[in-house]
C-alpha cells in the first residue's frame, strides 16, 4: 500500500492542479490526546475511511466513522480529534479550492467541466445541507484510487482525467446528498422511531421480523427503506449502534468487557471481540484507559 502527503505549494504531483489543495493516502495508529487541524479548511474536503475508525469533531459535533463512510468537511470549518480517541485506520483526502466561496455561493471554476448553472446548484445543494457523514459511499473510494493512479503515473491525459474523477465525486456526493434529502422527507418519523427503539433496547436479540412488525412493516420493505435511508441493512444498522454504544462505555465506564458484550446484546465477549475488531481495526480493550482492563 502507498501512503503519501501531497500539498499544493509543495509537491511536484498537483502543479498541474491549482485548484487542489492537498491529496494524501494516510495511516493512523495513536491514542490522540491533543490534536487538530489548526487552521480552518480552505476548501471542499472529502475524507474516505478505508480501514478502521475514527472519532472527529467538526464544529463541536462529535462524528464517528466507520470503513466505506465519506466525511466532507466545508470550508472555513475545522476538523479536531475527539481528545483521548483512538483513532486507528487508513484514509483518503482531497481538498477542492472553490473559485467562489460564501453563504450563499458554492462554484468550483472553470477547471470543472461541470456546467456553471449545475456548479450553482450542486453549491447551493452543499451548503443548505452540510451534511458531514455520508455511510457506506464505495464509490468515492473507487474514484479517490483512481485519481491516486493517475496522478502518480502522469500518463497522456491524466490532467483532464483527475479533473473527470474530480466532478464524479462531486457529483456522486450531490447526487446522494439528493437522495437522502428526498427520504428523509418521507421518511423521517418512521426512522427514528426505529432508532429509538434499537437504541433504548440495545441488548435485546432483534430479528428482522420483529424490527418489521414493531414499526408495521413486511420484513422486504423493511430492508429496503432502512437501506435506502441509512445505507445499513436493519441489522448491520443495529450493530453499528453497539459498537457505537461499546465504544463510549469501553471509555467512560469501568463496566467489564464481558459485561458490555451482554449489555450490547452479543451472546458471549468473543463473539463481541471478534465482531468489534471487524468493525474497528482493534479489540475492545484497547479503548480501556485503565491498566486493569487491558489484562482482562
Amino acid at each position: 500500500m502507498r501512503f503519501f502527503a501531497l500539498n499544493k505549494d509543495k509537491s511536484d504531483e498537483l502543479r498541474a492542479f491549482h485548484h487542489v489543495f492537498e491529496f494524501s493516502r494516510k495511516k493512523v495508529q495513536s491514542v490522540q490526546t491533543n490534536w487538530a487541524d489548526c487552521k480552518k479548511n480552505p476548501g471542499l474536503r472529502f475524507i474516505f475511511i478505508q480501514e478502521g475508525n475514527f472519532e472527529w469533531v467538526i464544529d463541536n459535533k462529535t462524528i464517528t466513522v466507520f470503513p466505506n463512510d465519506l466525511v466532507i468537511i466545508y470550508p472555513n470549518q475545522v476538523l479536531q480529534s475527539k481528545m483521548e480517541a483512538f483513532d486507528n485506520g487508513t484514509y483518503y483526502s482531497i481538498t477542492i479550492l472553490p473559485k467562489l466561496f460564501n453563504e450563499e455561493k458554492l462554484v468550483f471554476g472553470d477547471w470543472s467541466s461541470i456546467p456553471a448553472t449545475e456548479q450553482l446548484l450542486i453549491g447551493k445543494l452543499f451548503l443548505l445541507n452540510r451534511k458531514s457523514v455520508f455511510q457506506n459511499f464505495k464509490i468515492a473510494g473507487e474514484i479517490l484510487k483512481k485519481i491516486e493512479l493517475e496522478i502518480f503515473a502522469t500518463e497522456i491525459g491524466f490532467k483532464a482525467i483527475v479533473n473527470h474523477l474530480i466532478d464524479e465525486l462531486v457529483v456522486y456526493s450531490t447526487r446522494q446528498l439528493s437522495r437522502e434529502e428526498n427520504q428523509r422527507k418521507h421518511f423521517p418519523q418512521t426512522f427514528h422511531k426505529f432508532d429509538q427503539i434499537l437504541r433504548e433496547n440495545l441488548s435485546h436479540p432483534w430479528t428482522v421480523e420483529e424490527m418489521a412488525a414493531i414499526l408495521g412493516l413486511g420484513t422486504t420493505t423493511l430492508n429496503e427503506k432502512i437501506r435506502a435511508y441509512s445505507g445499513f441493512s436493519p441489522l448491520n444498522y443495529l450493530i453499528n449502534l453497539r459498537i457505537s454504544e461499546s465504544i463510549r462505555l469501553l471509555k467512560n465506564t469501568d463496566i467489564s468487557i464481558t459485561d458490555i458484550a451482554f449489555e450490547m446484546g452479543f451472546y458471549s465477549s468473543q463473539h463481541f471481540s471478534s465482531t468489534f475488531k471487524k468493525m474497528t481495526g482493534y479489540s475492545p480493550r484497547y479503548f480501556r484507559k485503565t491498566p486493569e482492563s487491558k489484562e482482562e
